[in-house]
């Protein structure tokens, strides 16, 4: 079948290739018997090989579906694969059967065939025109039905490939067993597709026994797998000689009313094969005990793993893992009951925690005021209407929420600030000034409870009004006017200056009147 190739041709190759038709030509009517005979010899062989695997295959799946029976936990991931194996390697076993017996029935003509299949006998074992040196080619190459076979031995390869990764010996194996790259033929100066170099110009005995030994490979390679995915289904155990008994708390923090919850485990460890362990990268004691000095408060979140030899392949491996703790102040409660007060308008801050319970699981609810979070703190502002306001706190413990208790506060009005002669970081609220503090471009007014003050809150000076030398003038916000400024640039030594009827705006929106401010320059 010189003409029926997919190997690019020059002119003088094709006039080889015509060389080898009339040389094939005149050797077909004399092929040798005792080649025939030989490839009949090596295709009885396969089949005794091929029955052989037959057998040993039905006991590896018998024993593979026993112990999935027994413990389908462990081996269901592997006995799928294994049946999915099967499927497969059947389909590509019985295609090739099928190629075979039409190569047969061109060969001997189909009733013969079928003679032979009512007898219960392979008529692919039983052909007369074995000598035949066109009915492979025709059916294989001009047909097109070599490249088909190509395709599918190609996806059971690549599938058993992939299947054995784990395995580079196996893997290798299966790779050159079913391998279908180009290849020689005696027809063929160049290397030629796989069907043309194993199906051109072949008397039929031996292309039967070429797809015959493709059958023995296919059984081969289930064998191998099969026996591989039964051996992956131990190979993560490790071995133990050493049993231990550990008690796990979830916590060994419990609040009245809460669950003590804690996990006792039975763990097994190999003595010979201590594990290493590793936090944040850093190794650590042999015994993976994790100690660590409490430093700062919060949630602390940490990751690790444990390094292990596999037994299955020799190699160590990381088995990742993450935790986290809890970090509290020492708690105590110490409190005024008679200065349990909070302001009305005013964002008044809590520091409001469980001890033992992260502030992720805290929840605060107030009623009679709003409340939000801030950073670390709980900002709670009461409205104008109630006289008092109940914090209340419930945690989750457990995985259910439960109340931690609540306190009463009483809801004041803001105390009125004192007003004060602001120049550079001096505050004046009455008495002698220097000519030069009280002439300071930068020089305000402000509103604030002083340096002894319990509170430090941004009021706003709205307005203020200048007594100098019986001149009442008004100036809007916290600074003098130019003129204010310029009358007193004119004061004589003793002059008085009264700030008086000065407003100013608090937190709560609120404006209040401010006691007057006198000053005497010296």
């Amino acid at each position: 079948m010189g003409g029926a190739k997919n190997c690019p041709e020059t002119p003088r190759q094709k006039m080889i290739g015509m060389m080898y038709l009339v040389l094939t030509a005149m050797l077909a009517l004399n092929v040798s018997t005792d080649i025939l005979n030989g490839f009949t010899l090596v295709d009885n062989s396969l089949h005794s090989s091929i029955a052989a695997s037959d057998t040993r295959n039905a006991k590896l799946y018998n024993d593979f579906r026993a112990a999935n029976a027994d413990n389908p936990e462990k081996t269901q991931e592997w006995f799928d694969k294994a049946i999915e194996v099967q499927k497969r390697a059947d389909s590509l076993f019985n295609y090739i059967q099928d190629f075979k017996e039409h190569i047969a029935i061109l060969a001997d003509g189909q009733k013969t065939v079928n003679e032979w299949k009512a007898q219960g006998i392979d008529p692919t074992m039983h052909i007369e025109g074995n000598s035949n040196l066109d009915v492979t080619g025709q059916y294989a190459i001009v047909q097109g039905n070599g490249l088909k076979l190509k395709e599918i031995v190609a996806y059971y390869r690549d599938f058993a490939a992939d299947l054995a990764a784990q395995d580079a010996e196996l893997r290798q194996s299966i790779l050159q067993n079913l391998a279908t790259e180009r290849g020689y033929n005696a027809h063929e100066k160049d290397s030629c597709d796989w069907e043309v170099a194993i199906f051109d110009g072949m008397p039929v005995g031996a292309s039967i026994t070429i797809l015959t030994k493709m059958q023995n490979d296919v059984r081969s390679t289930e064998s191998q797998l099969i026996q591989y995915l039964m051996d992956r289904t131990d190979a993560g155990d490790l071995r133990v000689n050493k049993l231990n008994a550990y008690v796990i708390p979830n916590s060994n923090y419990v609040i009245r009313g809460g669950k003590y919850s804690a996990q006792i485990i039975l763990a097994a460890v190999d003595s010979t094969q201590r594990p290493e362990y590793y936090i944040e990268g850093q190794r650590i004691n042999d015994q993976g005990l994790y100690e660590v000095a409490a430093s700062g408060t919060g949630l602390k979140k940490y990751t690790g793993w444990i390094a292990y030899q596999n037994p299955a392949t020799g190699e160590m491996e990381n088995l990742h893992f993450s935790s986290e703790y809890s970090v509290g102040e020492p708690a105590v409660t110490i409190s005024n009951t008679d200065l349990n007060i909070m302001y009305r308008g005013y964002d008044n801050k809590f520091s409001i925690s469980v001890p033992g319970v992260s502030n992720d699981k805290v929840k605060v609810s107030v009623s009679g005021a709003s409340a939000r979070q801030q950073g670390g703190l709980w900002i709670i502002k009461p409205g104008d209407g109630p006289k008092n306001v109940t914090i209340s706190v419930s945690a989750e413990l457990d995985g259910r929420m439960q109340s931690m208790g609540s306190r009463e506060y009483r809801v004041k009005a803001l105390p009125k600030p004192g007003a004060y002669f602001k120049s550079g970081e001096t505050e004046y609220s009455e008495g002698n000034i220097s000519r030069g503090a009280l002439l300071n471009s930068g020089a305000t007014v402000i509103a604030s409870y002083g340096p002894d003050g319990l509170l430090d809150l941004p009021f706003q000076i709205t307005s203020f009004k200048v007594n100098i030398n019986g001149m009442l003038t008004e100036a809007r916000g916290n600074r003098f006017t130019r003129d204010q400024l310029d009358r007193m640039g004119k004061l004589k030594m003793g002059a008085m200056v009264v700030i008086n009827d000065i407003r100013a705006k608090g937190p709560d929106g609120k404006e209040v009147r401010l006691s007057p401010i006198a000053l005497s320059l010296n």
